[in-house]
C-alpha cells in the first residue's frame, strides 16, 4: 500500500461514516512517519482503521471497503475496520501520533502511530509476520533498540510480561544487526 492508497482509505472511511478523525493502527500507519518508506513496509493490501470519536462505526468501513468488497476488487487494497482495543500500545502514544491530512484525505484526519509505538504493537502480538516486521524496521534504521525499550515500561501489561518483551525485543534487534552484516 502506498500513503496515495491509505490516503484514499482516509477519505473513503469519512464518507462511509461521517466522521473527521481516523485512527490507523497496523503495519501501514508506517505510512504517517515515512511516506514513502521501503518496498518491504508497502507488500499489505490492508488498513487497520477504525473512527477515533465512533469506533462502533468500524464495523460500517468493514462492509464497504473491506476485504473482498467492490472497493477491494477495483482498487486491489482495503480497509479493515477494527477498534482501539486491536493494539496494545504504550502509554500516551495518542501524543505522538503523525497525522496525515490533505486534499486527497479530503480533509479529514488519519491519525498513524508513531514508529516506536507501531514497533512495541507488533512486538506485543508477537506473530511471525509482527517479528520479521520489527526485524525490518530496526535493519532500515526506522527504530533503535533505545527507543523501543524506553517504552516498554509504559505498556499496559504486567513486570513479568515487559521482561519477555524486552528479552524478545534484544534478540530481535540482534537478529537484525546479524542479518544487516
Amino acid at each position: 500500500m502506498t500513503r496515495d492508497e491509505l490516503e484514499h482509505i482516509i477519505r473513503a472511511s469519512g464518507d462511509i461514516t461521517d466522521q473527521y478523525e481516523f485512527v490507523i493502527v497496523g503495519s501501514q500507519s508506517i505510512l504517517g512517519a515515512i511516506p514513502r518508506p521501503d518496498h518491504a513496509f508497502t507488500v499489505s493490501m490492508e488498513a487497520d482503521i477504525y473512527p477515533l470519536q465512533a469506533p462502533e462505526l468500524a464495523d460500517r468501513i468493514e462492509g464497504a471497503i473491506g476485504e473482498g468488497s467492490q472497493f477491494h476488487e477495483t482498487n486491489g487494497y482495503y480497509a479493515q475496520g477494527v477498534g482501539p482495543e486491536t493494539a496494545v500500545l504504550p502509554q500516551d502514544w495518542m501524543q505522538r501520533v503523525h497525522r496525515v491530512q490533505n486534499g486527497n484525505t479530503q480533509n479529514r484526519v488519519g491519525y498513524c502511530l508513531d514508529l516506536p509505538d507501531l514497533f512495541l504493537s507488533k512486538a506485543a502480538a508477537g506473530r511471525e509476520k509482527d517479528r520479521d516486521f520489527c526485524i525490518a524496521l530496526f535493519q532500515h534504521s526506522y527504530v533503535t533498540l533505545a527507543q523501543v525499550l524506553e517504552l516498554v515500561a509504559t505498556m499496559p501489561i504486567d513486570s513479568k510480561a515487559q521482561r519477555s518483551l524486552r528479552a524478545t525485543i534484544r534478540r530481535w534487534e540482534k537478529s537484525a544487526r546479524d542479518t544487516k552484516g
